[in-house]
């Protein structure tokens, strides 16, 4: 039986309970009243500015965000005290914005450390911004989870979120990265033209595609093909080592069979110690702050494999390309699953900075085919900062000169439909 005090001490604890909770509730609403900043961070893509116009729009659907600032060049500007206010930006200038390639408020390959992060926080508190949206990749995760370190140090509450872009699409935990779907189709796009290219003078052609540690871009090249004889003939990825005497067997081996080759290669492939070419090529590699070789800005890979061709195979036509930056910013070509996917990561990342201190967008994939579906949800920084994921097994043929089915039903839904193209060259001669 429950005495009138057990009743009475219920009321008080209740109470208690009630009060604090109350008072909590609003101390959060207090120091979360404040304006948010967003930046756009690493290699730009088609659709990062989707993402920064999802944060953009979204951040005007809530009052506790008082003003939304861009830092110019990421975190350059915010220890530069460098912004701009995306507060009151038209409709009609975010949509165009959103369909422009590249990033909008500039970009930067800066590696914060904790000093770094610490003369951010003191620009923080200087214009009360609280809330911090950092779109990029898995170093772009890692800057935001020092920041929010940093700042739970000093004792300044902020919500730090990171939202995923990157065209390599090596991200941990998410199933695809937005930016991804968009660099695909300009892959696939190329690789049909340059295809259709070989077809009509025939020879040997080698493309260098961008993916220092993942082959997703380069398996991208494959998603065209509509002949059985159709280029790429040989694809080869930085999952799959491949010594010059198997490049040099596989090349002779299509042409032996078709007169031709189109071959598409990653920057990062290796020879068969695992060493990367490039950085065998390079005497005096570049790095960039983080550490990585300079693969994209030279076409030493592409020439010194079109070389090995030519000395060993009697070809009489060998060309090669770097395809370099062009495959990131290239106007025109936006695959609209991709921007939509961006665009909601941007607003998704505002949603949950109104519950979690902070977090990544990441991206769960629902159903293929015509049945492609996503829902979005929020992990761990810790979980996407730093790491990065390769293409999976069964994306990749035994051979490891070429893609699988699993790759293609994986990927076109990313990508969207593709140009359709004739040939005649096999048609009956009369």
């Amino acid at each position: 039986m429950t005495s009138a005090n057990d009743n009475m001490e219920y009321d008080i604890r209740a109470t208690r309970y009630e009060i604090r909770e109350y008072g909590e509730v609003l101390k959060m609403a207090d120091a979360l009243k404040a304006n948010a900043v967003v930046a756009q961070s690493g290699g730009p893509t088609g659709v990062i500015n989707a993402s920064l116009v999802g944060v953009i729009e979204e951040a005007g659907r809530h009052p506790e965000i008082e003003n939304i600032y861009g830092s110019i060049h990421a975190v350059v500007g915010m220890v530069k005290d460098d912004f701009i206010d995306l507060t009151n930006l038209s409709a009609e200038t975010l949509e165009l914005v959103a369909a422009s390639p590249s990033s909008a408020i500039g970009t930067s390959r800066d590696k914060p450390d904790v000093e770094y992060c610490a003369r951010i926080i003191e620009v923080f508190k200087k214009r009360n911004i609280r809330y911090f949206f950092y779109i990029g990749g898995n170093d772009s995760a890692n800057t935001a989870h020092i920041l929010n370190t940093v700042a739970d140090e000093a004792k300044f509450d902020i919500r730090a979120f990171h939202i995923p872009k990157t065209v390599d699409n090596d991200l941990l935990v998410t199933d695809h990265c937005p930016g991804y779907g968009t660099a695909a189709r300009f892959e696939a796009c190329a690789l049909m033209g340059d295809d259709l290219d070989n077809r009509a003078l025939p020879g040997v052609k080698i493309d260098v595609i961008m993916g220092r540690d993942a082959g997703f871009l380069t398996a991208a090249t494959a998603l065209g093909k509509q002949r059985d004889d159709d280029g790429p003939h040989l694809v080869y990825v930085p999952e799959r080592p491949v010594s010059m005497d198997k490049f040099i067997g596989d090349v002779d081996a299509v042409m032996s069979k078709l007169g031709r080759c189109v071959v598409t290669v990653s920057e990062g492939i290796c020879d068969a110690d695992w060493v990367t070419w490039a950085k065998k090529l390079a005497e005096q590699a570049e790095t960039d702050a983080h550490g990585n070789i300079q693969l994209s800005g030279t076409g030493a890979l592409a020439d010194f494999l079109a070389g090995q061709v030519k000395s060993k195979l009697k070809v009489n036509r060998i060309r090669a390309d770097t395809f370099g930056y062009l495959q990131r910013s290239f106007p025109g070509i936006q695959s609209a699953v991709d921007v939509d996917e961006a665009r909601r990561c941007g607003q998704e990342a505002i949603k949950l900075a109104m519950e979690h201190d902070n977090g990544s967008v990441a991206i769960r994939r629902l159903g293929n085919g015509a049945d492609y579906a996503v829902e979005l949800f929020r992990t761990e920084l810790s979980s996407v900062a730093e790491k990065t994921k390769p293409m999976p097994d069964e994306f990749i043929n035994a051979d490891g000169n070429g893609i699988t089915d699993a790759f293609i039903e994986y990927a076109m839904p990313l990508v969207g439909e593709l140009p359709k193209t004739e040939y005649l060259g096999g048609y009956p001669r009369i």
